[in-house]
């Protein structure tokens, strides 16, 4: 089993809003931040302590233009980064 598991978002490509989802199997400190392909942090959906559990936010890019923008999960032993097409 893995202890954790960062998702493709859906819909993608999305307009205006995708779902990021994840799962994690032991306690520990989580993020979820979103960057642009410059690698500007744009939002951080999580920055906390979080139990085991299977997890999903809404990430609304209403104000972002056209592009592709990362999403990465990290924890103190693990980072995974995903791309999302957002297309208006």
């Amino acid at each position: 089993l893995q202890d954790y598991i960062l998702y493709q978002n859906y819909p993608n490509p999305f307009n205006p809003s995708t779902n990021l989802e994840f799962e994690i199997s032991k306690l520990g400190f989580v993020s979820l931040k979103v960057f642009d392909v410059s690698g500007k942090e744009l939002v951080t959906l999580v920055n906390e302590v979080m139990k085991p559990g299977n997890y999903k936010y809404k990430f609304d890019a209403y104000d972002l233009p056209s592009g592709i923008y990362f999403y990465r999960l990290s924890s103190e032993d693990f980072t995974e980064t995903k791309s999302m097409i957002l297309l208006k």
